[in-house]
């Protein structure tokens, strides 16, 4: 008979280990090593065989059938690539109270409305009359969206193979266990055999599975990193507790573009779509206000104007503070010290604060340059040009470097009526014509970019 089997695996990263171990092997970090207890089971019990196992010719296989199920949310679909691909396993994150139930609710009462077949809801967490209420503030009243509370993986596909649906929602993974497990429900085994089997089922049935994830602490998906391996799409949502908006990113999709971000507005009644983020983001600006710029970032394939603010004040203090709200702490720093040394500011004895506005998260080098404008802005006390968006990448030469996808950022940034754009001199000789509207401004050293940008 076989014996159980016991080892070690880390909730970050899913490394495993043989023994007990307060640090990962893997990713370094302490006190994430959980122990897993695996029980030998019946050979039935295993995962049935996907259908069509058979080797057949690559010429020989029809891919009619396999048409994206429209969203109603345009938003949405735009993450996922242009809709829902049948059989597809999507993993939707964020941390709690985000708004990942919401949202998946509406999405589910809006499919059901619009396609006029069954959508499954499964949750673990809330009872069905909670989910009521939260459908009554949405507005749902649907015959078509079906809605179970359960566990038990087993009884959810049953369920699930009685009500024959166009999609389920899951809510969340962390919640299922299989009776053929002894583990509790939320270990590494359970949640990765619950993904495993709902990736068998959706790809059986064609059937769109929506699992709701946790995320730790570290803004990781709990539970370990073959969840992510699993699933075809990753999703996070984001967004600042304390703003109305929330940013669906894309991570990780088999049927469309990575790094896609659908802009939402937290409501009342649900998850309103945001179709022209910059105009909303900038809408509350002051023109004319020194230590403000505005930036040219791509979130995937679209083109987004975002508000950067920066603000140097002395300093009481040896050290000066840098602090970094929106942008990366490491590339403030690296931009400061670009400015002290090759612009000649003096900011050894500033503090110097780095703000996205909207609670957005800027991470691409491109918006580096407008960072640079509004810091020294701010130290010299002279606005920018309320006309003037900037792109760019900072060097630690203190040059200015090309960045990607400059035409797109351009029409975007014409359209909401900017007429001057601060860009990189070698962008600038490219053979691309510009858009309608937009002069460039070339620049070649972040010096000559202050110099520019500053109202005299």
């Amino acid at each position: 008979m076989a014996k159980t089997r016991t080892h070690w695996v880390c909730q970050n990263c899913g490394r495993t280990a043989p023994r007990e171990m307060g640090r990962c092997p893997g990713c370094g970090e302490w006190n994430t090593m959980v122990e897993v207890v695996e029980q030998p089971t019946a050979p039935a019990a295993g995962l049935p065989s996907v259908l069509g196992s058979e080797p057949r010719r690559l010429t020989e296989i029809e891919a009619e059938g396999l048409e994206r199920l429209p969203l109603p949310l345009g938003e949405f679909a735009r993450v996922l690539g242009g809709g829902v691909v049948p059989g597809s396993l999507i993993l939707v994150a964020g941390d709690p109270g985000i708004g990942k139930s919401t949202l998946l609710l509406q999405t589910a009462g809006l499919t059901a409305g619009a396609t006029g077949k069954p959508v499954l809801y499964v949750s673990g967490e809330e009872s069905a009359r909670q989910i009521k209420m939260r459908a009554d503030r949405l507005s749902i009243r649907n015959e078509n969206l079906f809605v179970v509370t359960e566990t038990n993986l087993e009884v959810i596909l049953r369920h699930a193979e009685q009500v024959q649906p166009l999609a389920m929602v899951v809510d969340s993974v962390q919640t299922v266990y299989s009776e053929e497990l002894t583990s509790a429900a939320g270990s590494i085994s359970q949640v990765r055999r619950a993904a495993a089997r709902f990736q068998w089922w959706a790809k059986a049935e064609g059937v769109a599975v929506f699992l709701v994830g946790h995320v730790t602490k570290e803004g990781a998906i709990a539970g370990p990193k073959v969840l992510e391996h699993i699933v075809d799409t990753v999703l996070y949502l984001e967004g600042d507790r304390f703003h109305t908006y929330r940013l669906l990113r894309s991570t990780k999709n088999r049927f469309g573009a990575t790094s896609e971000v659908g802009v939402f507005e937290m409501r009342e009644q649900g998850m309103v779509e945001v179709p022209n983020p910059s105009e909303v983001f900038l809408a509350e600006r002051m023109v004319n206000a020194p230590g403000s710029a505005i930036a040219v970032t791509m979130e995937g394939t679209r083109p987004l104007l975002v508000e950067i603010q920066a603000l140097a004040s002395h300093s009481s203090f040896g050290h000066p503070r840098r602090t970094a709200n929106g942008v990366d702490f490491n590339r403030l720093l690296l931009i400061t010290a670009v400015l002290s040394r090759r612009v000649g500011l003096k900011l050894y004895d500033q503090d110097v604060f780095a703000n996205v506005i909207g609670g957005l998260q800027v991470g691409e080098p491109a918006a580096d340059l407008a960072v640079a404008v509004a810091i020294g802005s701010s130290v010299r006390d002279r606005p920018v040009a309320a006309d003037l968006a900037v792109i760019g990448e900072v060097g630690l030469s203190g040059e200015v470097r090309a960045v990607g996808q400059t035409t797109a950022r351009l029409k975007e940034a014409a359209q909401l009526g900017f007429r001057r754009c601060l860009l990189p001199r070698r962008v600038r000789r490219s053979h691309e014509p510009l858009p309608e509207g937009i002069e460039a401004v070339p620049v070649r050293s972040v010096a000559e970019a202050v110099e520019k940008a500053l109202v005299k």
